[in-house]
């Protein structure tokens, strides 16, 4: 995948999301990290259902436009979700869990992309 497509499924991400009622989303540019993605999307859930249906919609899109999933916590009742696309990866938090684990401040050096919506 081109950079360019992955930003596409990037905001398309993000959108779906958002339609779903997603908390503080943000996104953080990981090129220049030592990770190998290039993509952060950290949004919160309200409850552990709703967790489930954001990543569940992460999933479907996924599927739906042909990318392929490394991996993906199944069940429920965490505070840390992910889905893992390879060139990104979707953080699913509960707000304690987010909180906890702050991934925003862990990777504060990165870029963090404003107003993709």
């Amino acid at each position: 995948m081109l950079k360019s497509e992955v930003f596409e499924s990037v905001k398309e991400i993000v959108e779906l999301l958002d339609e779903k009622e997603g908390m503080d989303i943000s996104v953080i540019d990981m090129e220049n990290s030592e990770i190998m993605v290039d993509y952060f999307i950290i949004v919160s859930g309200n409850s552990d259902t709703h967790m489930a249906a954001l990543r569940d919609e992460v999933v479907r899109y996924l599927k739906d436009e042909n990318i392929p999933i490394l991996s993906y916590d199944k069940s429920s009742g965490y505070d840390w979700m992910i889905v893992d696309a390879g060139t990104f990866i979707v953080h699913i938090f509960s707000q304690e869990g987010r909180s906890f684990y702050d991934l925003e401040s862990l990777w504060g050096e990165q870029k963090k992309i404003e107003n993709i919506i």
